[in-house]
């Protein structure tokens, strides 16, 4: 439930999506990222994550510590109880730009790169021990088709891809008034197919600051958890479970959508279209 830069499975894909005003970083979106992996090339391997911003560095990774449980609690939240009912959801169908950094975040050594084109030439600083091959056509794929958008490449190797925490990351957004779930999913290497449905295992969940009194599910973070972390989680969150086949692309909803709690806006959006402003 993602692409990979080599063969790979990816199952049980939890991915949040929130909307909040930090005290110090202001308006910001919040992503979270968490599958389980199974690395079926015969080196290193890598899963890529395209982001709507133009301002992202590796300060905008947390550090999820002890609280590696924390889009566990979310899904609990809004995991439907023995004789709950649950709506079905109709799913539709801060860098100049160029410049990579890389760094280490938990088990991956993450490329984070303001252009996808900038990607290729960045690979070599990664370490030879999680340094996967790659086709020039994927990076080639993401700059055509998500212009605008930061790419995280986020590189493992055999040994550590099960021992994954999740992925959390904040960013001021190229548009805040919509969400955005990557969810697009190919894990051979090379550039998605557009055209073909894919099979779909995912917990969709958003949240925001601003909910109404008696919007969605509240979220037990405690015990443990860090003041400086809390502070880019909302209380509550509402989500679903999604499965199946669709077609392949993004997942994305309008933030008025988010506050009247109607998730059945949520769609799945190709990403020639996932850079555009509209619903």
């Amino acid at each position: 439930m993602c692409v990979s830069l080599d063969q790979a499975e990816f199952s049980g894909t939890t991915l949040y999506a929130g909307r909040l005003r930090h005290a110090t970083y202001g308006l910001i979106h919040v992503l979270g990222y968490q599958n389980t992996a199974v690395n079926l090339a015969d080196g290193p391997n890598a899963m890529l994550l395209p982001l709507p911003t133009t301002r992202m560095g590796r300060d905008n990774f947390l550090s999820v510590g002890r609280s590696s449980d924390v889009l566990e609690r979310m899904v609990e939240a809004v995991r439907p109880r023995p004789g709950g009912v649950t709506d079905d959801i109709a799913w539709m169908g801060a860098a100049d730009a160029g410049v990579a950094e890389v760094f280490d975040h938990d088990i991956y050594t993450v490329l984070l790169a303001t252009d996808p084109n900038a990607v290729p030439a960045a690979l070599a600083r990664v370490p030879e021990h999680k340094r996967p091959p790659f086709d020039p056509g994927l990076f080639a794929f993401y700059a055509e088709r998500y212009p605008g958008h930061a790419i995280a490449v986020c590189c493992f190797d055999n040994a550590e891809a099960a021992r994954a925490k999740p992925l959390l990351m904040w960013y001021p957004p190229t548009d805040p008034d919509r969400l955005t779930l990557p969810a697009l999913d190919c894990h051979t290497g090379g550039a998605p197919d557009l055209n073909s449905p894919v099979p779909v295992d995912h917990w969709a969940i958003v949240g925001t600051d601003e909910a109404p009194e008696g919007w969605g599910q509240p979220v037990d973070y405690t015990p443990g958890m860090r003041h400086s972390l809390r502070a880019f989680l909302p209380d509550a969150v509402m989500g679903t479970q999604v499965g199946g086949s669709l077609p392949n692309g993004d997942f994305v909803i309008a933030y008025e959508d988010v506050l009247a709690g109607d998730l059945d806006r949520m769609h799945r959006v190709a990403p020639s279209a996932a850079s555009s402003p509209s619903r």
